[in-house]
């Protein structure tokens, strides 16, 4: 099944639609959350795309940012009322963790470090955003206090500690790591410590982990193959099962709030707009492609709400 909106329709109906998210999706009772994506429909050139969210149906498209910067990034709070999302720009390389509701409103800067910002992830209580920032592809891993603005390092090793995602309980945050000498996916407690590696073999891991409504599971990328696939694997590392087999590269992983369905991107084309969100059940079966999107798509844990 191919369920696709189409840049006129888009244009039409006044919407205008790099780098990704990291999220959590926390349980929900409903598949009919939307789908928040960024995508790059008003700049081909994939350097200023903006948030959208869909239902995961395709339809009722809806433009939640738009401005020259970059906004990418999106990740649902556990409500499914805010969403955490990244804003700069590629020709400076600085980009900022922002919050607004769910329907665009009130947009907000949270930090403020003047480095290279990304992949948000509320805490399951919203108090907390973790993410991670760094220079010259040196990340590590932070969290901001949002009552506060307070910020936090939790990892300081050399190279790269990205994608971060809270456990839907809040104990845990699973990531992608270099220190062992090739991104791996790693897990550790909320607050940095006790760090555990749970793939070991050869194959580079990249965008992004994301662990099911239940934590039972973790969905990521892996480049065994020679391009990017979606794996899951168990909460502890064991039985990972490759789902996608095509030749496209495939990243960016985002459970459905009953844990049946992931969505994720596969990439279509040499340039950067040359990509669409595509949505599967669990098992890799009954996949169909929802639309255009570049970027991470994540899921909004309870309902359709815009308000």
């Amino acid at each position: 099944m191919r369920i696709i909106w189409t840049i006129a329709a888009t244009l039409a109906a006044g919407l205008v639609f790099g780098v990704a998210t990291g999220h959590a999706t926390y349980p929900g009772t409903t598949n009919e959350g939307r789908i928040a994506i960024a995508n790059d429909v008003a700049d081909p050139s994939g350097l200023a795309p903006d948030i959208y969210s869909v239902m995961p149906n395709g339809k009722a498209l809806q433009q939640l940012t738009d401005g020259p910067e970059s906004d990418i990034c999106p990740a649902y709070s556990a409500d499914g009322k805010q969403i955490a999302f990244c804003r700069g720009s590629e020709a400076t390389g600085v980009y900022e963790i922002w919050t607004m509701k769910q329907n665009g409103e009130k947009q907000t800067q949270v930090t403020s470090l003047a480095m290279r910002s990304l992949f948000p992830d509320y805490s399951p209580d919203s108090t907390k955003i973790v993410f991670m920032s760094g220079l010259n592809f040196n990340f590590d891993l932070y969290s901001v206090d949002l009552a506060t603005g307070d910020v936090t390092r939790l990892t300081t090793t050399p190279g790269l500690d990205g994608f971060p995602v809270y456990s839907p309980d809040g104990s845990k945050i699973a990531f992608v790591s270099a220190r062992s000498g090739r991104p791996q996916v790693w897990v550790m407690n909320a607050d940095g410590s006790d760090p555990v590696q749970l793939t070991t073999d050869l194959a580079p891991k990249g965008q992004v982990p994301d662990w099911s409504p239940d934590g039972s599971r973790i969905a990521y990328q892996s480049m065994a193959t020679g391009n990017g696939d979606i794996y899951v694997m168990n909460a502890d590392g064991s039985n990972q099962t490759r789902l996608t087999f095509t030749a496209q590269n495939e990243f960016g992983t985002s459970w459905s709030p009953d844990g049946g369905q992931i969505a994720f991107v596969r990439v279509l084309g040499p340039n950067v707009p040359d990509r669409a969100i595509f949505v599967m059940n669990a098992d890799g079966s009954g996949e169909y492609e929802l639309g255009p999107g570049t970027r991470v798509p994540a899921w909004q844990p309870r309902g359709d709400r815009l308000d």
